[in-house]
């Protein structure tokens, strides 16, 4: 509830500060007093967007600041999820800059105008005769029969499985645009990859290939290499090993002299060994080495078709050509499972369809049970505020598509007279009328929902004395759960609050300023009179005020 409100700088308000209770508040006030001022006030803070023409002075900001007691209003997660200090009373401040700036906080927390004005409607429903036409909308009147159908978690369900719905519908989209694209790509891409497979590619393969191409490509000059060097060590007469031989005797003979002898005698022993292991790795070698014409072509064709499909794939790299041979077969892959895949998705769809249908058939069924007792509740109470041929005729039609709240369409009809047709209830209704009905319906709705303040703003214009009376009832009885306000011109219902409050303008050293108070019994009295019968009181106007109060 709005515990107080405080507003500074405000076109004709200097200065106002004014505290609220539970229960039903009137507000009164001469035409042109300033009542939609406060109004006005009231909507920034609830996220209304700033006027830098609202100033009254343009030197100092404009400050309004509202207090609200929220325990009871289930806001904890929304403070969370919108990282804000969550408080049980919580300040929401609004400032006006003279450069034009606005800013609004809540809690002291910085905050854009989309997290006010969401809050700001959890807090404080303002209604007033323009806003009736949001009976006529489709999303209001799907509303107020689920609030009486209490489907709050069945429409929570739907809604999640409806995302599910949504998701699973465009990959399977994807799945199917992407079928239509890679069927036409399929066959270069198996041509590429089985190009790709049949060279059995390998990391490393691309350096044993040159390697091999060049010892088999320069075969002569290899075997003449390999046979000079084996002559050259096992030559009888100058052959490195037969010096080698000569050099380990003498090595051997002075070994025993000491111990660097010894050491001479082993390395010279292990040069040995190892001249001799040369020896017959190049006799191996040179046995071994022999031309082969047809290995060098398929060596040398191997070789071509590696350096085409670098050259064809703009690569350096057998591993970039691995990774291509990957990718190819990923989507070859892909392409040829894409029918049991898509069969997969469309039976997910499926499974998904019929979760939802289940839940919306459910929907439904509770909106249908509840929709006579409305179409009664709504005709017995408009009967009470003079509309006695009022007739509904609420319509719920299966429709085929998922809808965001269900799988029905509504059809919300209305008739004032009998013997006229039904009919758009916008096109058929009054200004009065559709405030009257405004009103049943937010009267029905508070005994099934926790509804926000509420602020009624002069919807009994154009009724008379009898009907504002039994409005006045209405919005009473409403306060017994809910914080009420009614901004009104006729004393019947202002008689009906718990409190009552006057906005008046004063004029101070030929300025205009707009205030507010909250009137004692007596001079309620005489607000009420006036309201009756002018400035010049009568006693029957005093009496009849006493009478209403009473």
């Amino acid at each position: 509830m709005l515990s107080n409100l405080s507003i500074k700088n405000y076109t004709l308000i200097d200065g106002l500060n004014a505290s609220f209770a539970n229960g039903f508040t009137c507000i009164t006030g001469e035409t042109g007093a300033g009542k939609s001022i406060l109004l006005g006030g009231l909507s920034l803070v609830l996220g209304k967007r700033a006027d830098l023409s609202t100033l009254r002075n343009k030197d100092e900001k404009c400050i309004i600041e509202g207090e609200f007691e929220i325990s009871n209003y289930n806001l904890e997660s929304f403070f969370n999820d919108n990282d804000l200090d969550y408080e049980d009373t919580t300040i929401i401040r609004r400032e006006i800059l003279p450069s034009g700036k606005s800013r609004a906080f809540i809690n002291d927390t910085p905050v854009n105008l989309d997290i006010l004005s969401r809050l700001g409607g959890r807090l404080i429903d303002v209604h007033s005769q323009h806003q009736t036409l949001q009976l006529a909308e489709n999303e209001f009147q799907f509303k107020v029969i689920d609030s009486l159908a209490n489907t709050n978690n069945l429409l929570k369900d739907y809604t999640d499985n409806l995302k599910s719905y949504q998701n699973i519908s465009k990959e399977l989209l994807k799945l199917i645009d992407f079928q239509s694209s890679a069927i036409k790509e399929h066959e270069y891409n198996s041509f590429l990859l089985n190009e790709l497979q049949g060279v059995g590619l390998q990391e490393g393969m691309l350096y044993e290939l040159e390697e091999q191409y060049e010892q088999l490509s320069n075969i002569e000059t290899i075997v003449e290499q390999l046979s000079k060097g084996h002559h050259l060590l096992t030559d009888e007469q100058v052959g490195v090993l037969n010096l080698l031989s000569e050099l380990k005797q003498v090595a051997n003979k002075l070994s025993s002299f000491g111990a660097a002898y010894e050491s001479l005698d082993q390395r010279i022993q292990s040069v040995c060994i190892e001249i001799d292991d040369l020896s017959s790795e190049i006799q191996d070698l040179s046995e071994n080495a022999e031309m082969n014409p047809q290995l060098l072509d398929e060596v040398n064709a191997k070789l071509q078709t590696l350096y085409d499909l670098q050259k064809k794939h703009g690569v350096q790299e057998i591993s970039a050509l691995l990774q291509i041979k990957e990718e190819l077969s990923k989507k070859v892959d892909a392409t040829e499972n894409i029918e049991s895949t898509i069969a997969a998705k469309q039976e997910e769809l499926a499974i998904k369809e019929k979760e939802l249908t289940k839940l919306a058939t459910e929907i439904s069924r509770e909106r249908q049970k509840v929709i006579p007792y409305l179409i009664s509740q709504l005709q017995e109470q408009l009967g009470s505020l003079g509309m006695p041929s009022a007739r509904f005729k609420i319509d719920l039609l299966p429709v085929k598509d998922f809808k965001t709240n269900g799988k029905d369409e509504l059809l919300f009809l209305f008739s004032a007279n009998r013997g006229t047709d039904f009919g758009d209830l916008k096109k058929v209704a009054s200004g009065g009328e559709l405030s009257r009905i405004m009103l049943t319906i937010k009267a029905i709705l508070a005994k099934y929902e926790s509804l926000p303040t509420m602020m009624f703003d002069e919807i009994d214009t154009g009724v008379s004395g009898e009907i504002s009376n039994r409005m006045g009832d209405i919005m009473h009885e409403m306060s017994k759960t809910m914080q009420i306000f009614s901004i009104t011109h006729l004393p019947q219902v202002a008689s009906k609050g718990d409190y009552h409050f006057k906005v008046y303008k004063e004029d101070i050293k030929n300025s205009t300023h707009t205030n507010m108070k909250e009137l004692t019994p007596d001079e309620r009295v005489v607000e009420l009179a006036e309201m009756l019968g002018g400035k010049e009181l009568s006693d029957s106007a005093m009496a009849h005020a006493r009478q209403l109060l009473n």
